[in-house]
Order: structure tokens, then C-alpha cells, then sequence
């Protein structure tokens, strides 16, 4: 498994990914997820990814050797889209060749992609590209991307997150987030890889690998444990009886009623009643309807 987020902000981009890979307990491997690409004071690439390790590994290749795809590679596009779609078409080129093996073998195409960065003259932009070679761009609104497991670092980003977040406080972020994950799956795991990538600066002036002994990642683990277990205890616990209402957790919801409770009971037995006719000349008949047993 993987995790991996990208961040575009006003001031640049953050790169955070994690190293394991395993097919089992019993079979973790460390291999780097983020690649970076420098061509001299003209453009800087960062690529990260998740998926089938080999799948992911053949699509880094084709882009290390400048093939040419449709004319264009990463050394020569005009801007960092085009540079997307360069890697878009890496994807489809390893598929038209894999698929039909990995199908046979009973293998899914999972390959996923943030890839980010800055040719000299535009803005740093971020993209997530799909294993159909597919992709959309982070934007202020939506500034940032998960690939791999998501699901434990999300919130963090959710709730401090966006655009105009500094670099610094945005890498805080990032940390937070992995470290979360960390914690709550064993299929992510050290080392981790950082990039913040400053605004037209071109180059990997803040580039880190992180292990257990890095002293900033490990107070943000200790801290952050005791931060949140101090906040959770610091927050007031739900009152029935409706003492305090602002605490008051049985108040009625607006737009629902409360569940319904069907409760276990005896079967009524149908009681025999009489009932009345007329006969022809006007005198009621009185007449007793015995109820079956």
C-alpha cells in the first residue's frame, strides 16, 4: 500500500509520499515513490505514485529516457499540462502492452499519479492522473491530492487546509496527515520522502528522507497524540437530562421524529359480537355470529 499527497499553494507545492510496499505481512520492500525531474534553469517536475509497483515503475522509465510520445517528452513541452499529458500517454502505453497479461494473470491496471512542478514563465500546477492515462489539475479550491490511503489523513487537510496556507504550516499539515496514516495502517510506513517546492525557484532547495530518528517527525508523532487525546478530554460529555442545554444531546431532531419502537405483545383474540337485521315487516331479528375456533 501507499500514501501520497501533493499540495499546490500560493506560494509553491508540497510533496510528501511514503517507501513501503508489500504483497503481504510477510513481504514489505522499501522503494521510492517520488521521482524528480530538473532540466536547468527551465523546469522542474515532481512525480508520485501508487499502484502495481511494476506498472509504475515501466511508466517512470519511458519518461527517464525522454521517449517521445506524439513528438513531446518532459524536456521539451511548453508547459506543465502538456508535460501531464506526457505521462497520461506513458500510462496507455504500458497498458496497450501489459493489460491483456496482467488480465490472464487476473492482475488489475492500477497505476495512480500526482505529478506537479514549473516550467520557467507559468505558475507551479498540480495534477492527479489515472490509470486511463486521464487526469484533472488541483485548483484553490481543491488544492491538494491523495493517492493511495487516503481515507486516515484526509481530515487534517480538510480542516486546515487552503490555498493561502504558508508553505511551512501547509508542510505541518502534510506531516500530520502521514503520520496519521501511519498510525492507523502498518501498510504505510517509513521512510517518507519531502519535497517543498518554493515558488520559481526551479529547483529542490527543500528536499528531506525521513526515518524514525528525524527529531521534527517525532515530536509531531508525540504531540500530536497528546494534543488530540487533551482535546477529546477537554470537550464535555452529553447530557440526557437536559440540565444544560447547550450540552443537551436528547433534544428532538427538526426535520425527524424520534425511531419508532414496536414492542412485543399477546395476539388479541376477535371477540364475538351480535348483530342486528330487519326482517320483512319491520322487526329487528336479533342474530349471534359464533366466532370460529
Amino acid at each position: 500500500m501507499t500514501y501520497c499527497v501533493g499540495l499546490c499553494l500560493k506560494d509553491g507545492l508540497v510533496f510528501l509520499s511514503d517507501t513501503r510496499t508489500n504483497a503481504g505481512v510477510d513481504q514489505i520492500g522499501t522503494f521510492r515513490k517520488m521521482s524528480l525531474f530538473q532540466k536547468d534553469k527551465d523546469r522542474f517536475f515532481t512525480l508520485m505514485s501508487a499502484g502495481n509497483l511494476a506498472i509504475t515503475q515501466a511508466v517512470k522509465e519511458i519518461l527517464l529516457q525522454g521517449q517521445l510520445l506524439n513528438g513531446k517528452n518532459l524536456w521539451n513541452v511548453e508547459n506543465t499540462h502538456d508535460a501531464a499529458v506526457v505521462i497520461g500517454d506513458a500510462v496507455k502505453q504500458v497498458y496497450d502492452r501489459d493489460h491483456e497479461a496482467l488480465e490472464k494473470a487476473g492482475i488489475d491496471f492500477n497505476c495512480n499519479l500526482i505529478f506537479g512542478g514549473q516550467i520557467k514563465g507559468e505558475r507551479p500546477r498540480l495534477f492527479n492522473i489515472y490509470s486511463a492515462g486521464n487526469f484533472i489539475e488541483a485548483t484553490p479550491e481543491t488544492c491538494y491530492f491523495q493517492i493511495g490511503e487516503s481515507k486516515y489523513g484526509k481530515p487534517i487537510l480538510d480542516r486546515v487546509l487552503n490555498f493561502d496556507t504558508p508553505l511551512n504550516l501547509a508542510t505541518k499539515c502534510a506531516l500530520i496527515s502521514m503520520d496519521s496514516t501511519l498510525n492507523s495502517n502498518i501498510s504505510v510506513g517509513l521512510p517518507l520522502d519531502l519535497l517543498v517546492y518554493e515558488k520559481n525557484s526551479l529547483q529542490a532547495n527543500k528536499l528531506v528522507t525521513i526515518d524514525e530518528s528525524n527529531p521534527y517527525f517525532k515530536m509531531i508523532h508525540q504531540l500530536w497524540g497528546e494534543k488530540l487525546r487533551a482535546a477529546f478530554n477537554s470537550i464535555a460529555e452529553p447530557s440526557w437530562s437536559g440540565a444544560t442545554p447547550s450540552k443537551s444531546i436528547a433534544s428532538a431532531a427538526k426535520k425527524m421524529g424520534s425511531v419508532p419502537i414496536h414492542r412485543a405483545g399477546k395476539a388479541v383474540k376477535k371477540v364475538a359480537t351480535p348483530a342486528r337485521t330487519t326482517n320483512k315487516i319491520g322487526v329487528k331479528k336479533k342474530v349471534v355470529t359464533k366466532a370460529k375456533r
